[in-house]
C-alpha cells in the first residue's frame, strides 16, 4: 500500500506514525509546500519520500489531506481528478460542510471519505508530531453514505487499526457541535492571550506571576494562526453564534461581579461544574 499525506504536519506525521507502525510494509509519500517541513520529515522517518502532488497522487492507494482547510478545499477537486481508480482519498479538516459541499457533484466523489480526528495539540509541524497523538482519540467520519463501500472499508479499518474510536455525523452536524467543543475554545484561548498580553505590557511580570492554571487555559493561544483563521471563516455562522452565546454568559457573569451578587457567582460557577461529570464520562469511554 502507497500513502500519501500531503501536508507532513503534526496531524498529517502523526497519522503516519501510527499507521506506519501497524502497517509496516506500507510506503508514505510527503507532498509539502515548505521544503524544510518535507526534509525534517524524512529525518523523522514521517516519508520515505517527497514528491510533487500529482506524481504522488498517480502512485498511491490512498492520500491524506492534511493541511489547512483553505488549502483542502483548492487540493480535493485537483486530487479527485488525478485519483487511480482504485484509490482513496481523505481530509483531516476540521471542518465539514464546506469541504463536502464542493465535491458533491465531482464524478469521483464515492472515492472520497471525509473525516475529522479529535486531537491536536498547541504545536504545528512535522517536529511536533508524536505517535500517540492519535489512538484512544474519536474519529468523526461524514456523509458515509457518498462514500463508496471500499473506500469507506480501508478508512473505517485504518483508523481503527491505529485505536480511534469511530462516530458518524453529517457535515452540518460536525460543524455545529465543534463550534461549540472545539472552535469556541481556541478563539477563547486566542482573546484571553490578547487581553493580558494588551493589559500586561512587562512581558517578564506574567512570566513571574502566571500559575500553571493560566498556562494550561491561554495553551491554545500557541496555535497556528494559519491553520486556525481558515477555520474560523469556514465554520463562520456556527462560531458566530457561539461566540454569541459565549459573550452573553461573560456578560452575565460581569453583572454579578458588578453587583457583588455572590450568591449569582455561586450559581454560575455550580452549573459550571457539571462539566466534570461530563468529561469524566467521556474519559472513561
Amino acid at each position: 500500500m502507497t500513502i500519501s499525506i500531503v501536508g507532513v504536519g503534526l496531524l498529517g506525521g502523526s497519522f503516519a506514525l501510527a499507521v506506519r507502525e501497524k502497517y509496516p510494509k506500507a510506503r508514505f509519500i510527503g507532498v509539502d509546500a515548505s521544503a524544510v517541513h518535507g526534509q525534517l520529515a524524512l529525518a523523522k522517518g514521517i516519508i520515505d519520500e517527497m514528491m510533487p502532488l500529482t506524481e504522488a497522487v498517480a502512485q498511491s492507494t490512498l492520500v491524506v489531506l492534511a493541511t489547512p482547510v483553505n488549502t483542502i478545499l483548492t487540493l480535493l477537486p485537483t486530487v479527485l481528478d488525478h485519483l487511480p481508480v482504485d484509490a482513496t482519498v481523505l481530509d483531516l479538516g476540521s471542518t465539514k460542510e464546506g469541504i463536502c459541499a464542493l465535491v458533491d457533484l465531482h464524478p469521483n466523489r464515492a472515492q472520497f471519505v471525509a473525516v475529522h480526528p479529535m486531537a491536536g495539540t498547541e504545536n504545528s509541524g512535522p517536529g511536533a508530531a508524536f505517535r500517540e497523538l492519535l489512538p484512544g482519540k474519536n474519529l468523526i467520519i461524514c456523509d458515509r453514505e457518498k462514500s463508496q463501500s471500499d473506500s469507506l472499508s480501508l478508512v473505517e479499518a485504518m483508523f481503527n487499526d491505529i485505536g480511534m474510536k469511530l462516530f458518524y455525523m453529517t457535515p452540518q452536524e460536525h460543524d455545529l457541535h465543534l463550534a461549540y467543543v472545539s472552535h469556541l475554545s481556541h478563539i477563547s484561548a486566542f482573546a484571553l492571550g490578547l487581553t493580558v498580553l494588551e493589559k500586561e505590557k512587562d512581558e517578564q511580570a506574567i512570566f513571574d506571576m502566571a500559575s500553571t492554571g493560566f498556562s494550561s487555559t491561554v495553551r491554545l493561544a500557541k496555535s497556528s494562526p494559519q491553520m486556525w483563521a481558515p477555520i474560523f471563516d469556514q465554520n463562520r455562522d456556527n462560531v458566530s453564534q457561539a461566540l454569541a452565546d459565549y459573550i452573553d454568559f461573560l456578560q452575565r457573569f460581569k453583572a454579578v461581579i458588578d453587583e457583588r451578587d455572590v450568591p449569582g457567582s455561586l450559581d454560575f460557577m455550580v452549573r459550571a461544574n457539571v462539566i466534570r461529570r461530563v468529561l469524566e464520562g467521556i474519559e472513561k469511554r
